[in-house]
């Protein structure tokens, strides 16, 4: 309500009025000077939003619209028709933020996914070649470095999202629509949004402030000047803002830009165990008053969770005092802490709450993935396999308690892509036999037949083929 209030007052000021307090105007002097105007805090933060360029090329068919005709592909062929190749220069735009003075940005990783060139102009209009430093799909956060010799550049410093409240004023400053900068002002809509189906590991930031294409990498500020989260999606039915945006919570980035730098990947810790959201039936099941928590049902043998002593059945409510609602929180609170340390799960069993201890530790490679490529006269010809590990399943997106041997690879040309196999496939079995390794899957397909009976878990459900050779 202060800009209403403000714009009536300035109306019904006179000429002479106006033009006096035009005179006097001069930076706020305290917080509640600075709530009657956010350009302060924009002249402090605006400087480390940079605008993002990017350059690449891509291959395209030249086509006649003619063989888009099933009549025409029938005489000529499917190869015909689709034309001759060329290359085009694709340019895309984004934002990114400066996060410290030595030039280090972040962004998102689909604003840069697949440049060959990519281009950085900061406010003051001075461009600088980027380099990527490293990248992290699941979290669609890409870190990039400037180099501007011995000059301290304005950076953003970081605020513990965790402090956020619902209803906390923010701003995004990003480069909509390619227009140049832009500050839009909201609120914090919601928090926890979990159920996004944005990236793997959903826990964003909900706004109202206005958020557009072209935004994407740029910041979210609190009242206090510092990033609070990296604008990264919206929800819109025609491409514009509607007032739903989302940010990746600054601790997230935090936690990739450390990883990244320490390693140059970011490794996650794991639980050693897994679970489902509690529901409201369930709730009622286990004495509980409110639907809150994991129902842990899976524990991995001798992983952190089993050495911390959870059990199958136990339900964790909150880890370091955090609030856990569904699977995603769960994952998010565990990627945010470092390896190495220790936290303290919340636990239900039993109708009793106690408090376990658990290790932070990446999720070992065993047994190691031992990756081959398959050749041979038999339908698997073509692909390529590997022991599934913690570490491996991680690594490629899948349920890191899975065990047993995984399809990785596919040449496009051999016969286990054109039979209908696909990447993330879990060999059960051959001719009857179990695989519990990649071995057991290169002895079973050397032994000559010519009838091959496969049975492959994918997405849940188990699939049973047959081929003659």
């Amino acid at each position: 309500m202060l800009a209403p209030l403000l714009a009536i007052a300035f109306v019904l000021a006179s000429p002479g009025q106006a033009q006096e307090a035009r005179g006097k105007r001069k930076i706020p002097q305290s917080s509640s000077q600075v709530q009657l105007s956010f350009a302060p805090l924009v002249r402090r933060a605006a400087p480390a939003v940079v605008n993002i360029f990017t350059r690449k090329t891509v291959l395209t068919r030249q086509v006649s619209p003619l063989f888009d005709d099933p009549f025409f592909r029938r005489f000529f062929g499917e190869n015909f028709a689709r034309g001759g190749r060329r290359k085009k220069v694709q340019n895309s735009l984004g934002s990114g933020v400066i996060v410290d003075a030595g030039g280090l940005v972040i962004t998102n990783h689909h604003v840069i996914k697949g440049a060959d060139e990519i281009r950085v102009v900061l406010a003051d209009r001075r461009e600088f070649k980027a380099r990527i430093v490293g990248n992290d799909e699941r979290t669609d956060l890409a870190v990039l470095s400037i180099d501007a010799g011995r000059e301290n550049l304005p950076f953003l410093r970081f605020r513990d999202s965790d402090d956020l409240q619902v209803g906390d004023l923010v701003l995004a400053i990003g480069n909509p629509f390619g227009v140049g900068q832009t500050v839009t002002s909201g609120i914090i809509s919601a928090l926890a949004r979990s159920q996004v189906g944005i990236n793997d590991l959903n826990f964003f930031i909900q706004t109202d402030a206005a958020i557009n294409p072209g935004n994407s990498g740029g910041a979210l500020i609190g009242m206090d000047g510092r990033l609070v989260g990296i604008n990264s999606a919206i929800f819109s039915r025609g491409g514009g803002s509607i007032g739903i945006g989302f940010a990746i919570p600054s601790n997230m980035v935090r936690s990739v830009i450390a990883g990244i730098r320490g390693s140059g990947r970011v490794v996650r810790p794991w639980l050693g165990g897994d679970g489902q959201a509690v529901g409201a039936d369930m709730a009622g099941t286990l004495g509980m008053r409110r639907p809150i928590g994991v129902l842990i049902n899976e524990i991995y043998a001798h992983g952190p969770a089993d050495r911390a002593g959870l059990r199958r059945g136990d339900v964790i409510l909150a880890i370091d005092g955090k609030e856990i609602n569904d699977p995603e929180a769960l994952r998010y609170r565990m990627a945010t802490h470092p390896l190495g340390s220790r936290v303290r799960l919340k636990v239900l069993r039993r109708k009793k709450t106690r408090v376990l201890t658990l290790s932070v530790e990446a999720p070992p490679e065993k047994p190691a993935r031992n990756t081959t490529q398959l050749g041979g006269p038999h339908p698997l010809r073509g692909a390529s396999i590997a022991n599934l590990s913690p570490a491996l399943a991680k690594e490629i997106g899948m349920n890191p308690m899975r065990r047993g041997v995984v399809i990785l690879e596919l040449h496009r040309r051999g016969q286990a892509a054109r039979l209908g196999f696909k990447p993330g496939d879990i060999l059960l079995k051959i001719n009857g036999q179990d695989l519990a390794s990649v071995q057991d899957a290169k002895s079973v397909l050397a032994r000559p037949t010519r009838r091959w009976r496969i049975s492959v878990s994918r997405g849940g459900k188990v699939l049973s083929m047959a081929f003659n050779q």
